[in-house]
């Protein structure tokens, strides 16, 4: 247990902990010019822990709107993570386990973490996967929280654009990863379908772009997998 929870360490801390320390600087830099305070800034990441959220969070703030709407936006927002939550969890579960821990667990998650242990656990023993996924995760967080902080104490150095850059490159690693270990064809085509309609209904609507790209690539990739899955049958069947 102790090995896999060092081994979990030692994978995020290189590429995935130097791209969310990057993207968690340019966050902490734009929080620090739009008027949030360094504790709220820090605790935004540690309490939400989604760079989306905590994007809403920050525009919403500066925009004036009222703290309930603030709050029921942002919880909207990391609906995603009930799916993705109950794919992992019957990876983690192992019968030595408490279930404090897989509630434990769910706070860490992130889809940086989802995407890189969903690929790894199938080939792990599943008496290592919980411990593993505490260091990877926990070791993202930590990174996380201090480049926050440093993003914010030190953001006046930065210009504008470089913040927002700095930001990007976290969603920007999340697709390539994805797009890297996708080895079903279910994956693969909702990546396909989502990467088209999500540019095609931006110039439609584009404040619904997000959401409908999601839903409509999503709901287009099913189908069609279950067309081809259908026609195999039928042809196996002959």
């Amino acid at each position: 247990r102790r090995a896999a929870l060092r081994d979990g360490v030692l994978a995020a801390a290189g590429v995935p902990a130097l791209v969310l320390i990057t993207g968690y600087l340019g966050f902490g830099a734009l929080a620090a010019g739009n008027g949030l305070s360094l504790p709220g800034t820090v605790l935004s990441t540690l309490l939400l822990w989604a760079l989306p959220g905590q994007l809403i969070l920050v525009e919403m703030h500066t925009l004036g709107a009222p703290f309930a709407l603030v709050l029921l936006t942002v919880m909207f927002s990391a609906v995603r993570f009930l799916p993705m939550t109950v794919v992992l969890m019957p990876l983690l579960r192992e019968a030595r386990e408490r279930p404090l821990h897989y509630y434990a667990a769910a706070q860490f998650l992130s889809m940086s973490g989802w995407a890189w242990t969903m690929t790894r656990f199938p080939d792990m023993a599943p008496e290592r996967r919980l411990p593993y996924f505490l260091g990877f995760a926990g070791t993202l967080m930590l990174a996380a929280t201090l480049a926050t902080a440093a993003g914010f104490v030190g953001g006046d150095l930065l210009p504008r654009l470089a913040k927002l850059a700095m930001v990007f490159m976290s969603p920007m690693y999340f697709l390539l990863l994805m797009t890297g270990e996708a080895r079903q064809l279910m994956a693969r085509l909702s990546l396909l379908c989502g990467a088209v309609a999500g540019p095609l209904l931006h110039l439609i609507a584009p404040h619904a772009s997000v959401l409908a790209g999601g839903l409509i690539g999503g709901t287009v990739a099913y189908g069609v997998h279950r067309a081809w899955r259908n026609r195999s049958a039928r042809l196996g069947a002959r």
